[in-house]
């Protein structure tokens, strides 16, 4: 993960492929699949996390429902059209993937780093309870010209500091990656149970003397 093109969007998930593969798209004669993997978390609930797999780096034709793989990549965007509208598809593009029997020590289990810009306004609000939360949609630069929106969750003080950032803040965000089931409204009286994926915050850093992103407009 240190290749110059990708430190700006470093990503480590190590968890159990819980799906068999379903293609997504072709580029170049080179295909790609999609496949399920869960991240557990230390409070024994788990994460659902998309893996978008390249051909050349797995054999998509087998089945490895059940094994455990450390997987080291980006987390991408795409805006795919559906119901009259566009809707942001996130996964984590693997670059590296290593099958293994256990977690090895000093990794993580589910860490990613950013470096981007805000843009969109941060949402600040409070729970129920009084919990600070803010919401940030981060671009994070691609090469050719390309960039990948991020949501990201921050919580307590990481909140109220994120509530002062302003479109074309460029900043820094440590964290991991989380799966929220949610209930869709289709019509008055249906609604579908869908996945939402986005950045749980742990620490982030405003960087100091940053450039205006083109993204920021």
């Amino acid at each position: 993960m240190t290749d110059k093109v990708i430190e700006n969007n470093q990503v480590i998930i190590v968890g159990e492929i819980t799906s068999g593969f379903t293609f997504s798209h072709e580029i170049f004669g080179e295909g790609f699949y999609m496949v399920d993997v869960k991240v557990e978390r230390l409070s024994e609930s788990s994460d659902i996390i998309p893996l978008m797999v390249s051909e050349r780096l797995m054999d998509v034709s087998c089945d490895y429902t059940g094994q455990n793989i450390m997987v080291s990549g980006q987390f991408r965007s795409y805006n795919r059209h559906e119901e009259r509208k566009n809707k942001l598809v996130l996964s984590v593009f693997a670059r590296e993937i290593e099958f293994i029997d256990e977690t090895p020590e000093n990794v993580k289990s589910n860490q990613i780093y950013l470096d981007g810009y805000i843009c969109k306004e941060p949402i600040y609000r409070k729970t129920p309870l009084g919990r600070e939360i803010a919401d940030l949609l981060l671009a994070v630069n691609r090469p050719y010209g390309k960039s990948d929106y991020i949501p990201c969750i921050c919580w307590g003080r990481n909140a109220r500091y994120a509530n002062n950032f302003h479109v074309g803040t460029r900043c820094e965000i440590w964290g991991r990656i989380q799966s929220r089931e949610y209930m869709k409204k289709l019509s008055e009286d249906q609604a579908e149970r869908r996945v939402a994926y986005e950045v749980s915050v742990s620490k982030l850093e405003l960087l100091e003397g940053y450039e205006e992103s083109p993204l920021h407009a």
